[in-house]
């Protein structure tokens, strides 16, 4: 009987130390609440101890964390909707501050977190073109999201790292209009430059056809001179030649003529017999005769 009772006392010894003792890992960080209140809070990593029913402990994530939101509707300063899409990064600074807004609850502190970024990306697109948020200023709106988020997480016992805008995209809805403009637009500026390369094609077309009347102009020229000086001196050199033997010069410039007027088989040439153009002949057959 007493080995029973000291069976049990162990037993229930043993049951309330594993109920007393507690570990807090490396990434997490803890509270210990006696009768609802808290008794101490950010407990640091190890084994520890606590009084069993009448003390609990509540452990929470101290890793970072990231709220990933949906698509977002929002308005810029031109009156024109986006769709945004973003990330934040974040974890807990002020355990006690945590656990006094949200409760402990890590959804609620998500639900209270996109809201205060949903306000933030609000404000900054409303200051802005669609043009300025998606190009030159999409750095500027995250950095100071950053600041602001954390000045307005403060009070949640957050600190958010870091904000990320993932895409920035116009609804369904607009998106078919904006795009029909931009075709029109490129199609302006392709017409244009069309254009432009046309007026560089003509002119250059008609420089290429003024060179080449004036590189012609100059080549008939220059042909009209060289047959010109040609042809005084070939009359130069019939002349000397004429003046050296006449009756010779006289003879060959007939067999020539003979030759162009005989080059083809039907040739006919219908002349009287004493003609000035057969007086060679005439002369040969007077010197047989003879």
């Amino acid at each position: 009987m007493k080995l029973r009772i000291f069976g049990i006392i162990v037993v229930v010894a043993a049951l309330l130390a594993y109920m007393s003792a507690y570990t807090v890992q490396q990434d997490q960080r803890a509270m210990l609440f006696k009768l609802g209140e808290i008794k101490k809070s950010d407990i640091k990593p190890g084994l520890h101890f606590k009084w069993p029913l009448i003390e609990t402990v509540r452990k929470f994530d101290a890793r970072l964390l990231t709220l990933n939101s949906q698509p977002e509707r929002f308005l810029t300063s031109e009156k024109k909707n986006v769709m945004v899409d973003f990330f934040v990064k974040w974890r807990i600074a002020n355990l006690d501050q945590y656990y006094r807004s949200t409760r402990g609850d890590e959804q609620r502190a998500l639900t209270r977190l996109s809201q205060i970024m949903k306000d933030g990306l609000r404000s900054e697109f409303g200051k802005r073109t669609i043009q300025e948020a998606v190009s030159g200023e999409r750095s500027e709106i995250m950095n100071t999201l950053n600041v602001d988020a954390n000045k307005a997480a403060k009070q949640l016992g957050i600190q958010v790292k870091d904000v990320r805008i993932v895409s920035i995209d116009l609804p369904s809805e607009v998106a078919s209009s904006v795009y029909k403009r931009m075709e029109a637009e490129r199609a302006r500026v392709a017409a244009d430059f069309r254009a432009r390369g046309k007026e560089a094609a003509e002119r250059i077309r008609a420089n290429a056809d003024r060179e080449r009347s004036v590189i012609l102009a100059n080549a008939y020229r220059q042909a009209q001179m060289l047959r010109g000086q040609g042809d005084a001196s070939a009359a130069e050199i019939y002349a000397k030649a004429y003046d050296q033997n006449p009756n010779f010069y006289a003879f060959y410039r007939s067999l020539q003529a003979y030759r162009q007027s005989f080059d083809g088989k039907d040739n006919v040439l219908v002349l009287e017999p004493d003609s000035q153009f057969f007086r060679f002949f005439n002369q040969a057959e007077d010197t047989g005769k003879r």
